[in-house]
């Protein structure tokens, strides 16, 4: 608490925490970095994101706005994206990783166009994860459909 009144006098700069690097936000700024591979991170695949996470966490979307929010700082300052499937590798069973692997694809086909960045981040990911590749193409392939029609 004393340093908590003490704080109040020192002119430190306001700095933003860093999220926890836990298996939530790490999903979170996997599906950031999946959207932002093809260097546009479109309004549909923003939505997306935020549909990802409040259907996961049952967020509403003011607490998904805020999740993603977080979760774009989290990718953005961690730099290697096996590092991030790595957290969720070692935190969630296969059956939630392979749902991982669906909610990417989901944010792949958001904007409507699967570009070649966004599956080479999608099977980097599904390699760390553990996530077959007929696993995955299957997963894929569902989304696409979804996204289709």
């Amino acid at each position: 608490m004393f340093e908590r009144i003490l704080s109040l006098f020192s002119p430190a700069p306001h700095v933003t925490e860093l999220p926890p690097e836990d298996a939530r936000h790490a999903l979170g700024a996997l599906l950031v970095r999946t959207a932002k591979a093809d260097r546009a991170y479109l309004f549909e695949e923003v939505e997306e994101i935020d549909h990802v996470l409040a259907d996961l966490y049952d967020l509403n979307k003011v607490e998904a706005a805020m999740m993603r929010a977080a979760c774009e700082k989290l990718d953005h300052e961690m730099p290697a994206t096996a590092e991030l499937a790595q957290i969720l590798h070692d935190a969630i069973p296969l059956a939630e990783r392979e749902a991982a692997v669906a909610a990417l694809w989901r944010v792949v086909f958001a904007d409507g166009i699967e570009e070649e960045s966004e599956d080479a981040v999608l099977h980097e990911v599904e390699q760390t994860l553990g996530v077959s590749p007929e696993v995955s193409k299957r997963l894929h392939d569902e989304a696409q459909a979804a996204a289709q029609g």
